[in-house]
Formats: C-alpha cells, structure tokens, sequence
C-alpha cells in the first residue's frame, strides 16, 4: 500500500507485511494503539544506497519480529530528505505536528541530523540517528540517541595502525563538511602524534565531487598511501578514478574509515581496491553466526549484500522496540530516552550498547583488508579494537 506525493511517500509496512503473509484482512488500530516512527531519509540523490539500505532492514527486521511490540502497532511513515536539510526539517515539521509521530529516525547525513535536533528538542520525542557519523550529534539535543557511529571511533584507530604499519607519510583526501572534518582531524591528531607526516590535505565538494584533478596532485606528492573519507555511497566513483590515475600501479595504499569500502557497492569496484585497509564497524563478512543469518535473509529479501547503513538501521528499530517494551508502551518521549539509556545487545556487527551518559553508541571498530573470497571481494576483519567510545567526546 503505497502513498506517493511530490516529496514524500508513505508507506504500510504492517499491511505490506501482512499480505506477505498472506493474511487477507487487517482490522485498523486505534490511534491510542499505534505507535508511529517517521523516518526520514535520502531516498533520491547522491545518498540515495544510504536510505535504501535503512528502508530494506527496517522492513526486514519488522518481517522478522513483527509489527507489534508492548501491545502497539508499530507504523512507519517514510519522507524522502534526498539529504538536504531544509527538506529535512520540513518533513520532521510535517511527521510532528501533522502525523503526531512518537519517534523521529533516520538521517542519512550530519546536516540532516542538526536540522531536525531542534524539533525534537521542542517535541520532546526521540530522535534515532541510524546514519549520520559526526561527533557533536548527541550533544544538540538531550533526545538524540545514534546507533550508526562517529568518525572519531574509527579515523583515530586508523591512524594508529598505519604508524604501526610502517606508513611514513599520508595525503588526506576528506569530503568538506563536519564528518569530513572530524575523519581529517581525529586521523592527524593520532598519526601525527605516532610520528607520521601528511604531506597533502584535500577537501572534496559534498555533492557530485570529481577526484580526479585531486588525485593527480596526491600522486605528485609520492605519500605512501592516502587517506580517504566519503560519504557512503562516493567510493566506487574514488576508486574508479584512483584506477584511471595510476595510484596504485605507484604502489599508493588506501587507507581510511570504511565509508569508501562500503559493502554494497565493493563488489563494482573492480581489482585496484585489493588490499586496501580500512577501520570500521561492520563487515558483511564477520564471521558471527548472527550475521551470517542476516546476510543470507537480506540477499534473499533484496538480492544484495548488507552494508554498514542497513545495520545501523536494523539496530536502530530493534532500539525503539526494546525502548517500548520497556516502558510498557508509555510513549512519552522523555520516558523512551531514559529506557534506551544503557541498552545492550548483540547486533550482526558484534556486541553494542549505549552510552548512558552521551546517548551514543558503544561499538567494536574492526581493521580490515580488501580481499578476493570465492571471486568477490568482501572488507576482512584481521584485528578487533572492543567497545570503542565515542573518542570526540570522552576526550573532552
């Protein structure tokens, strides 16, 4: 059942659910009885593979455990941001007052996430951040509450493994915008510290970014690898032109957080992304029996292979379940807040929590090689750094 309008769509996934079932008739619930989630993402646009894996593992997770939790329907109304902000708060705006949500969730960028952090500031309901990466998120609004992650939790154990790694010298290539910078500076904070060099600093346009002219800049510097942050879905067009420029026939390493390598699009990238080292905090490939189990039911539902956003939005709805359960159904947003406070489980990326102090999520960051397994190349985890807090706020 599907509602489309110029900006936005809604959808029904409890009645889509249900008629996969097979079940011929739903009654429709009290309004008292239904609670709503109004997820806001990046459906069009350069974003786009970000909001489409959150959408699939929502959906997925809901197919899975159903769709009721303490006695309430859960339903989801979906608006497309396309990952500008003013659309952003126009669609929080719409969800509050028009749809009377009890939660605020999604976000595929930083700017997106502080738009709305206002709303439900004065809403008082919960916003879940399932993607947006920079550190100073959690600190906008005593409603926020993230289960994707900082850039700070990986950039800065990148940092430390290439000073242990023998390399000597770094060319950083960031996307210009906050989680860009926090890559860039929680990476030269550490690297610097340990005795690196970097020997040229890049910013790329957020938008439609062409790396080419950069590119050959960071070959004529002759770094021994380069360090590369951008946003979730721009690292098979990096990794194209760092091919079609030569850098790694000039023996230049990738390095970075491992938005670049995500797994949704890793497998299009071709040979020259081979051994490139990343930090992050999911594999599809780690080798947990639960991931297994949610890798194999996400290709059977979607014919592709998860990414790093589709667990940061499958554990971002097993939050507000849990937080319902808790609460008995109470939803009051203040209530919600405190039961997500302190919540742990094991999630396909490993053991996670969150922070009750910051509201931030509490995670393994993984090191990882690009490697050719059974003629596809999947990010392979070879060291575990555990329970890795957000570093931007607990060095504060």
């Amino acid at each position: 059942m599907f509602e489309r309008k110029q900006l936005s769509y809604k959808v029904s996934w409890a009645a889509a659910a249900a008629a996969i079932a097979g079940l011929a008739a739903v009654a429709p619930a009290k309004a008292e009885d239904t609670v709503k989630v109004g997820l806001i993402l990046p459906m069009t646009g350069g974003q786009a593979s970000t909001g489409k894996q959150i959408e699939n593992a929502i959906k997925l997770y809901m197919q899975q455990k159903g769709d009721t939790v303490a006695g309430k329907k859960v339903e989801i109304i979906l608006k497309d941001d396309a990952a500008i902000p003013d659309k952003t708060k126009t669609a929080a705006q719409e969800l509050i007052v028009n749809d009377k949500v009890n939660f605020i969730a999604g976000f595929g960028v930083t700017p997106a996430a502080l738009a709305a952090a206002p709303l439900a500031t004065q809403a008082k309901i919960p916003e879940v951040v399932m993607a947006a990466g920079t550190s100073i998120i959690t600190e906008r609004s005593p409603y926020i509450v993230r289960t994707s992650f900082t850039l700070a939790q990986s950039s800065t154990i990148i940092a430390d493994w290439a000073v242990k790694n023998g390399i000597k010298k770094v060319a950083t290539l960031t996307s210009d915008y906050a989680p860009g910078n926090d890559a860039l500076n929680f990476f030269k904070q550490n690297f610097t510290a340990g005795g690196g060099e970097v020997v040229e600093e890049v910013k790329t346009p957020l938008a439609n970014p062409d790396f080419a002219p950069f590119l050959q800049r960071m070959k004529d510097a002759k770094p021994d690898a380069i360090f590369v942050f951008v946003p979730a879905g721009q690292g098979g067009n990096f990794m194209k032109q760092y091919a079609e420029r030569g850098l790694d026939k000039a023996g230049i390493k990738v390095i970075g957080p491992g938005d670049v390598t995500d797994d949704d699009l890793l497998n299009n990238m071709g040979d020259a992304v081979l051994g490139t080292v990343t930090a992050h905090l999911y594999s599809a490939a780690h080798p947990s029996p639960m991931n297994k189990d949610f890798v194999a039911a996400y290709k059977k539902a979607y014919g592709t292979r998860p990414g790093f956003m589709a667990v940061s939005g499958y554990d971002g709805i097993h939050l507000i379940y849990e937080a319902l359960k808790k609460t008995n159904g109470d939803t009051d947003g203040t209530k919600l807040v405190e039961a997500m406070k302190g919540q742990k489980w094991e999630s396909p990326r490993g053991p996670i929590s969150i922070d009750p102090e910051t509201r931030d999520i509490v995670q393994n960051i993984y090191i990882r090689k690009v490697e050719k397994v059974d003629g596809e190349l999947y990010n392979v985890e070879f060291a575990t750094f555990e329970a890795v807090k957000d570093l931007g706020k607990t060095k504060k």
